[in-house]
């Protein structure tokens, strides 16, 4: 079959020269032409946790040239109404599109090529680009911890989603998700909790989870997840076999300690992750910030829960991106407001 990742940037590098090493032919497609030079000539350079070079198919857009039976697509989504419609004539007439993005983004993929050319798919590990051919993963290398939860968003073709399990398989565990909306907010509320916190901070996961007071924050963060979803009839599914209902869902001063305890240890084999939203203000660019954060505002506003927590990570991160404030520890004085 015909496979490409579009937007192999951090994890598409890393998630490609997995698939490529393991013997199947896939396509890295990325507008950065510093990076696509150095894969064509030198492969993908994995660090970090685990350290090997792979010799890659690398192609520019522009390059492009043929029909595609599956593309994971792994760019920013607050761009995807022009990115799918730009790959439309680069999908083979059953081809599907597996958005391995970060919050909701099947409605706005659907929306372009239909839900039964649409599939979604959560990744529970990080990786840091560094551009020119080299990606840092920042999770442990195990299975058990290099995880996928993929699920059908219409009347997808089965020997295309199989394959897609297959491909992801050669890197870490694979779980086929009914609920796949629930697998959507497990992920979710990690994000909204610890990526929205790396930029306010510009700390990573294990420094958000260490310090007492960003820790509480996350935590909170975390509940009104976790509130939204109960109030809108989402079943949370378990992260990488985890319950995170179970363990963060507290009722009592007594189980917000427990919480609190457990916060830590469940982040241990992620720590070293800075959030790629973090990264994009590095560069000067916009977040997804609206997407992650802003979904569960947005969740809650329809549902009459409140979201506090997510609406000032929302509100600091905006400052952020507008030069008005910067990233650093400092910031968490505003939650005191």
């Amino acid at each position: 079959m015909n496979v490409a990742i579009y937007g192999a940037g951090g994890m598409g590098t890393v998630l490609g020269a997995y698939i490529t090493k393991a013997g199947y032919d896939i396509d890295l497609i990325n507008r950065n032409i510093e990076h696509i030079n150095a894969l064509k000539s030198d492969g993908a350079k994995v660090i970090g946790k685990i350290a090997f070079t792979q010799s890659v198919n690398a192609l520019l857009p522009e390059e492009m040239s043929k029909k595609y039976d599956i593309i994971l697509l792994m760019t920013k989504q607050r761009f995807n109404k022009e990115i799918v419609e730009g790959l439309v004539p680069y999908l083979s007439d059953k081809g599907i599109i597996c958005t391995m993005q970060n919050g909701i983004p099947e409605l706005s993929v659907s929306e372009v090529i239909g839900k039964d050319k649409t599939v979604g798919c959560t990744m529970s590990w990080g990786a840091t680009f560094h551009g020119k051919g080299v990606s840092e993963l920042t999770s442990e290398a195990t299975r058990e911890t290099l995880t996928f939860s993929i699920g059908k968003y219409g009347n997808n073709d089965d020997k295309l989603f199989n394959y897609i399990v297959e491909l992801l398989d050669t890197m870490g565990n694979v779980k086929i998700e009914k609920n796949f909306i629930g697998a959507r907010w497990a992920k979710l509320l990690v994000n909204a909790a610890f990526s929205g916190l790396s930029v306010v901070t510009n700390a990573s996961f294990g420094e958000i989870s260490d310090n007492k007071k960003s820790r509480l924050i996350a935590l909170e963060a975390i509940k009104e997840c976790i509130d939204v979803a109960n109030a809108a009839n989402i079943k949370i599914e378990p992260l990488q076999g985890k319950d995170i209902v179970k363990l963060m869902d507290y009722k009592n001063i007594f189980k917000k300690k427990i919480s609190l305890f457990i916060l830590p240890i469940a982040m241990k084999k992620h720590k070293e992750i800075k959030s790629s939203m973090l990264r994009d203000i590095e560069r000067g660019l916009k977040t997804e910030v609206d997407s992650i954060n802003g979904i569960v505002c947005e969740y809650g506003d329809r549902v009459n829960v409140e979201t506090p927590i997510n609406d000032k990570i929302v509100s600091i991160v905006n400052s952020i991106e507008n030069k008005e404030l910067i990233s650093e520890w400092n910031n968490l004085q505003y939650f005191d407001k």
